[in-house]
């Protein structure tokens, strides 16, 4: 949270980067190319997409690349504005439909989420999951290899000496075919067109393999993987249960979260979203559908039934409504890079948890309050059960989520930072615009609450929910977002 007071104190002016799989006016989009997943690696070199179609896509930076220019060119572009520039690198299919024969239940191929893991003699390697199935994949560059320098020139196949097609060779007595004819003579010098094959290797190409199939350990769906600091195990959570692997192993887990009850019509909430802490590999944050957050240490005890830390805002007396639990449920959780900070997503606010301070969060940001009043429209179709996901900047003066008409809102995480901005995953970002002064007021619990003006409520198009920017995430080091508009990923910078 500490950054320098003018980047901190500006608002930042966002501008549009590039696009990947741009739709055009009236084409359809499929359901298997809508984007489910986006991860950038710890670098910001690398970014990688999953789909519904079960493929993960990968992206490499290449403005860091030496290009080879004169130091003309390269004072040029120091003088211009630098910003991170992606392209295409590969893809591959991480997940297959399949159907569970005991449970007679289908899992889909939709990638759910993608980690990064630790970088390796040039080879990538990150996890990646659907409802049911984690794996483990290696990225590298392989040669090909062809063989050249054949013994016989194509164009020169029938020579004089050679039968021609049309005379059948003669059947020699051990089976073999005569292919020389009798008055056929080996030249004095040998024959210089004769030459032994051989292989080389001047192409390379990206190979993705399978290394590790994490499966059958979860009962419901996985909703998130994390990894550790380590480099050696990660973490997968799904409704009731989180589960600690190693990297190695695939045929065994330790569940270290257990909140199934005895008796399942006790059921009164689930686990919504889990990730291990940036820095202490002992310790873990998950989220639940009641709209708390439990902090753990894994040295407290192997099964960690009780919480070192338990985050969650007191409810406001005389607010509660029949959709007042819906709304509250968290969808995401994100620890801030150095570990301090907590951001998390419920339906209509992100908040910012200090994990030093249990008592409420620091800073609570409305995200799209205009549609308060349409809570019973969105429950009949079914969005208000969408789980919108949540990034912090890399020195968490910012933070940003999504929301309906391919909208998402940057905030200013800052102490005193009045900071709101809207914006569309277009090419023109600031298109649906409408500049609101932001009012930070201070609530009883001394929290921050901004942006519950929210641009675009006046807007014609604020209500389109089937076009809603679920999936976002932020450069590690630099100013820039990632976010995932249906098939089309767009990049911003500032």
């Amino acid at each position: 949270m500490n950054g320098a007071a003018s980047s901190a104190g500006s608002p930042l002016e966002w501008r549009f980067s590039q696009v990947f799989g741009e739709r055009t006016a009236g084409e359809e989009v499929q359901e298997v190319d809508i984007i489910s997943a986006i991860e950038f690696d710890k670098s910001g070199d690398h970014l990688a997409t999953g789909d519904r179609g079960g493929r993960v896509v990968l992206f490499e930076r290449t403005d860091t690349k030496d290009h080879g220019g004169s130091r003309r060119d390269a004072e040029q572009m120091d003088y211009a504005a630098k910003h991170p520039e992606f392209r295409y690198k590969t893809e591959f299919q991480s997940h297959e439909p399949e159907f569970d024969y005991l449970k007679s239940l289908e899992i889909e191929e939709k990638i759910n989420k993608i980690r990064w893991c630790q970088p390796a003699n040039g080879a990538l390697f990150l996890l990646s999951t659907n409802d049911k199935t984690i794996k483990y994949w290696k990225v590298q560059e392989k040669k090909i290899k062809k063989i050249s320098e054949m013994n016989i020139d194509p164009s020169k196949a029938l020579g004089d000496n050679r039968p021609s097609p049309s005379s059948p060779p003669q059947l020699l007595a051990n089976g073999v075919h005569d292919y020389l004819s009798k008055d056929f003579s080996f030249p004095p010098g040998g024959i210089p067109s004769l030459r032994l094959p051989m292989v080389t290797s001047q192409e390379t190409s990206l190979v993705a393999r399978c290394r590790r199939v994490y499966a059958h350990a979860h009962d419901y769906h996985i909703n998130s993987i994390s990894n550790s600091s380590d480099g050696e195990t990660f973490i997968s959570a799904d409704d009731l249960r989180v589960n600690l692997w190693n990297l190695e192993i695939s045929n065994q887990s330790f569940n270290i979260v257990d909140v199934k009850p005895t008796n399942m019509e006790d059921l009164t909430e689930v686990i919504t979203s889990a990730e291990f802490h940036p820095i202490h590999c002992n310790m873990l944050a998950y989220s639940s559908s009641k709209g708390s957050i439990r902090l753990i240490d894994m040295r407290q005890s192997a099964l960690c039934d009780s919480h070192t830390k338990l985050f969650e805002e007191p409810e406001a007396p005389g607010s509660r409504s029949f959709f007042t639990e819906i709304i509250a449920s968290i969808s995401d959780i994100k620890f801030s890079r150095d570990g301090r900070y907590i951001l998390s997503r419920d339906y209509m606010t992100l908040k910012l948890w200090d994990i030093n301070m249990d008592s409420g969060p620091v800073a609570s940001y409305q995200v799209h309050e205009h549609l308060r009043p349409k809570l019973c429209d969105l429950y009949e179709n079914d969005s208000i059960f969408d789980k919108f996901e949540c990034c912090l900047s890399g020195d968490g003066l910012r933070v940003a989520t999504g929301s309906y008409s391919n909208l998402f809102r940057v905030f200013g995480a800052s102490k005193g930072s009045t900071e709101a901005a809207t914006l569309e995953a277009s090419k023109n970002p600031t298109r649906r615009q409408i500049q609101t002064p932001a009012r930070p007021s201070r609530s009883m619990t001394s929290m921050i609450r901004r942006g519950s003006e929210s641009p675009g409520a006046e807007n014609g198009n604020a209500n389109d929910f089937t076009n809603k920017l679920l999936h976002m995430a932020w450069h590690p080091t630099e100013n820039s977002i990632a976010c995932a508009a249906a098939n089309s990923l767009y990049m911003y910078y500032a």
